[in-house]
């Protein structure tokens, strides 16, 4: 991105990486790879914290314009 704004990586052009190393995560951390997302072209973006035992438990999805209601509401096919 040319606006001043640093990706850390960007896999296959279809998911951003956002690697921290910090105690938890902080709503702001959301926001930045939200901010990624809306200004590129991306939908998912993985914001990982390496700062854990356990590197499962510091992983955190984040999906831009993502709905959590309507993809239960959605009927069986």
């Amino acid at each position: 991105m040319d606006c001043g704004y640093r990706l850390d990586f960007v896999v296959e052009k279809a998911v951003v990486l956002e690697l921290k190393a910090i105690d938890a995560f902080a709503p702001i951390h959301e926001a930045q790879l939200l901010t990624y997302l809306k200004l590129g072209v991306w939908t998912v973006g993985l914001l990982i914290n390496f700062n854990i035992p356990v590197l499962k438990n510091g992983i955190k999805r984040v999906v831009l314009n993502y709905n959590e209601t309507s993809a239960f509401s959605a009927p069986p096919r």
